[in-house]
C-alpha cells in the first residue's frame, strides 16, 4: 500500500549529512574525557606539591620545588585551554549538524556556514591537539628532572655509606 505522505528521498540525504559531525564529536568527546583527567592528575600532583613547599625551609630544595610547581601551572594552563577549545569544537560539530538541517530547510540559502562551523571544529581540535602535546613534553621533562634528582641523591647517598 503506497504511502499517503509523499517522502523526498533527498531527506535522507540531509539526515546523512546531519549525522557526519557525530564522527567529529566522537573524536572531540574523547580527547575531552582525557584532557580532564589530565587536569585532575596535573592539579592533584599541583596541591601535593605545594603542600611539601609549605614545609619546605629556604634554600636549594625551596626554589627546585618552586620551579616544579611553576611547570605544574604552565601545564595546567594548557589543559584547562585544551578543554576550553574542545568544548567549543563540539558546539562547532552541533552547529554544524544543525545548520546543515536549517539550510536544507531554508533551500539551501546558507551557502558555507555548515562547513565554515566543520572547518572552525576541525581547527579547534587541532589546536587543542597541540596544546596536549605541549603539556605531555613538559610531563615527560619534569619526569625527567625528577629522575635526575632522585639519581643525584642515591649517588651522594651511596658515597656516604
Amino acid at each position: 500500500m503506497p504511502s499517503p505522505v509523499a517522502i523526498d528521498p533527498s531527506h535522507y540525504a540531509v539526515v546523512s549529512a546531519m549525522i557526519t559531525p557525530a564522527f567529529f564529536l566522537t573524536a572531540a568527546s574523547s580527547l575531552l574525557i582525557s584532557s580532564n583527567n589530565r587536569l585532575a592528575r596535573v592539579v592533584d600532583r599541583m596541591r601535593s606539591e605545594i603542600e611539601v613547599l609549605s614545609a619546605t625551609e629556604q634554600g636549594p630544595a625551596r626554589v627546585a620545588l618552586e620551579a616544579r610547581i611553576a611547570t605544574h601551572r604552565r601545564r595546567s594552563y594548557l589543559v584547562l585551554a585544551s578543554v576550553r577549545m574542545l568544548y567549543a569544537s563540539i558546539s562547532a560539530f552541533v552547529g554544524t549538524s544543525l545548520g546543515i538541517a536549517v539550510d536544507a530547510f531554508l533551500g539551501y540559502r546558507l551557502d558555507l556556514l555548515p562547513t565554515g562551523l566543520a572547518m572552525i571544529g576541525v581547527l579547534l581540535m587541532f589546536a587543542a591537539s597541540l596544546c596536549l602535546g605541549r603539556e605531555a613534553k613538559l610531563g615527560l621533562h619534569m619526569l625527567d628532572l625528577e629522575l635526575n634528582e632522585q639519581l643525584a641523591k642515591d649517588r651522594i647517598d651511596l658515597r656516604n655509606d
